[in-house]
């Protein structure tokens, strides 16, 4: 006897309209107990496939080789500042070392012009014959392969991409390691994807993957590195792509920490929480450096338009970026190189203030003219050096008009480069946490989080594409603006039914008015009809309509417009949808009819 006890169905309940698996396991028992019966053998009688949860084996393969991905980047990553350090040291000072070392100090006075253009020469040459995509900044170029090319990079970009960048900026140009290192591990996760025949999705995820473990090892910030993979790459959050990633940036910050110390990217003396009044002053000041990142943003493809209306082969451009490069560096040799040095300056107050004007304008104009060349380089960096100046310059004029306030100077520089990567790229919370993880102030949070905040909605309001897609956005291709719920997985088939007699079609196969519009899908795919039943659970043999293609369409379309909130149950009955049908009575009388016959 079956453990499973149901209350007695009326007669019209078991007709021969509905399926078979209704009478063969829901036979009333005398006497019994109604209880709640598992739907356990219905669903292995019928050989119902069970749905997969978020984690499987893929996802723990995917994490291994993601970790494989990141203990390569780790090395990579080092090897790309010894390479900077070694050309650095080689066009500048003449000798053979890998120590990081800044240009700044150079003695070479009007010979210092050539270095940048023999560097943009370079790596002209090396684009044209050897591949065109190691040029730009990184970033754009990898957001583009994961769009357009199912995440398939050529495995040469993860030789070409450091060692042009390493030449471009270990001859002066204006630009940080980060945007190479992001491609060079997006070209290597790529490649371990390919070789591996993996899937466009699980691609993706082992390109950024690999790009982020180059950040956090670069930086020693996993948190962020997480952070800019679902801002930037993944344009999706799910545990599937997370884990991977989450996986690779860990590894990547802990060769990081084995090579380079626990200690922060930019150690300064420990900044005090600011009040009420400062946190207001602070929101401004992101305001302000927020709408200089869209000003900047916009100048820098304004020059690549200016580059491209030159009657000569591309080729040429980053020779010619090098020679506005050098003759800016031959003024202000602050300018050349990455320019760590400069930031950790700002950040701790101590740049006079005609030092952080020259700083703040003549590194803009250079990494302007190298960027907009098409030449190899990064633009953290440089945002990161143009935020901090321009923030501790606003700070400075804000304690001079408000002298009753505690403004920081170093608080200032620290949100105003912050805010300055989040108003050029919308990466809000990369932005934010970025600069706690290579500072370690964690009494800044709160008005890094008020700035960041001000600073992407002024974004938002004056520029409709990024620093990071405005590239690939002219090349025709549509890039991801927002996350939006996947209303099928939170639509109920109610929303969607369509009134229908039960004569009109055979019942093989149902729905029921809980039932999730993605199982409608399915179901519709897999019996290949054009419309399905949706019984009621509560009283059994009651149609209460039908679902179609055009009515599933049709509810989603309604909800996406009303922007429903996905916290909610999204289980609404709309009454201009639901029409219920009384199945009960149809069937009783229509048997009537069968036996007055």
């Amino acid at each position: 006897m079956s453990i499973y006890a149901m209350r007695p169905l009326p007669t019209f309940a078991l007709s021969n309209e509905l399926p078979a698996m209704t009478k063969s396991h829901m036979a009333p028992i005398p006497d019994s107990i109604p209880i709640s019966p598992s739907m356990t053998p219905l669903l292995e009688a019928e050989h119902v496939e069970k749905t997969k949860g978020p984690i499987d084996r893929r996802i723990l393969y995917l994490c291994r080789l993601a970790l494989l991905v990141a203990f390569f980047m780790g090395f990579i990553a080092k090897g790309l500042v010894m390479l900077i350090g070694l050309f650095t040291n080689l066009f500048f000072y003449g000798t053979f070392s890998v120590a990081f070392s800044s240009p700044a100090g150079n003695n070479l006075g009007p010979w210092v012009i050539g270095i940048p253009i023999i560097g943009g020469l370079i790596v002209g040459i090396m684009a044209r014959y050897g591949s065109s995509a190691i040029r730009g900044h990184g970033i754009p170029e990898a957001m583009e392969q994961v769009l357009e090319n199912e995440s398939r990079i050529p495995p040469k970009i993860t030789f070409l991409k450091p060692l042009s960048a390493a030449i471009a900026i270990g001859t002066g140009g204006p630009f940080g390691a980060e945007g190479p290192i992001i491609a060079t591990g997006g070209a290597l996760g790529s490649f371990f994807g390919q070789i591996l025949k993996t899937t466009p999705e699980e691609r993706k995820i082992l390109l950024a993957a690999g790009a982020t473990a180059g950040m956090s090892s670069i930086f020693g910030s996993p948190v962020s590195a997480i952070l800019l993979a679902i801002e930037l790459l993944l344009f999706e959050f799910s545990p599937r792509s997370i884990l991977p990633v989450a996986v690779a940036c860990a590894t990547g910050a802990a060769i990081h920490i084995a090579l380079d110390g626990t200690t922060p990217m930019f150690p300064i003396p420990l900044l005090q929480a600011p009040g009420s009044y400062e946190l207001l002053v602070y929101t401004v000041i992101g305001i302000c450096i927020g709408v200089l990142g869209v000003i900047a943003s916009k100048i820098v493809y304004a020059t690549e338009d200016l580059f491209e209306k030159l009657p000569i082969h591309w080729m040429w451009w980053p020779a010619l970026g090098g020679l506005g490069v050098g003759l800016i560096g031959w003024i202000a040799p602050n300018t050349l190189g990455v320019g760590y040095n400069n930031i950790q300056q700002v950040l701790e107050g101590s740049m006079p203030i005609k030092a952080l004007l020259v700083l703040c304008l003549l590194k803009f104009i250079s990494w302007t003219i190298a960027l907009g060349s098409g030449t190899s380089g990064g633009t953290l960096a440089p945002l990161l050096t143009i935020g901090s100046a321009a923030g501790a310059l606003t700070g400075i004029l804000a304690a001079q008009l408000f002298p009753s306030m505690h403004i920081s100077i170093g608080t200032a520089a620290l949100i105003g480069m912050a805010s300055m990567f989040t108003g050029a790229s919308r990466a809000l919370l990369t932005s934010i946490v970025f600069a706690f993880e290579t500072t370690l102030q964690p009494l800044i949070l709160l008005p890094l989080l008020a700035s960041c905040t001000a600073a992407y909605g002024a974004s938002f309001l004056l520029m409709k594409n990024t620093i990071m897609t405005e590239r690939i956005v002219r090349r025709g291709i549509s890039v991801p603006g927002s996350y939006s719920p996947d209303y099928f997985e939170r639509l109920s088939v109610m929303e969607a039914i369509l009134s229908h007699s039960i004569t009109d079609f055979q019942l093989d196969t149902v729905l029921y008015e809980d039932s999730l519009l993605k199982d409608a899908i399915h179901q519709l795919a897999v019996s290949k009809k054009e419309l399905l039943p949706v019984l009621s659970r509560t009283e059994p043999g009651k149609i209460l309509g039908i679902v179609t293609h055009k009515s599933i369409l049709d509810a989603y379309e309604q909800v996406r417009k009303s922007h429903f909130s996905p916290a909610r149950g999204i289980h609404i009955r709309k009454r201009g949808i639901r029409v219920l049908i009384l199945a009960k009575e149809m069937h009783l009388k229509r048997r009537m009819k069968k036996d007055k016959r």
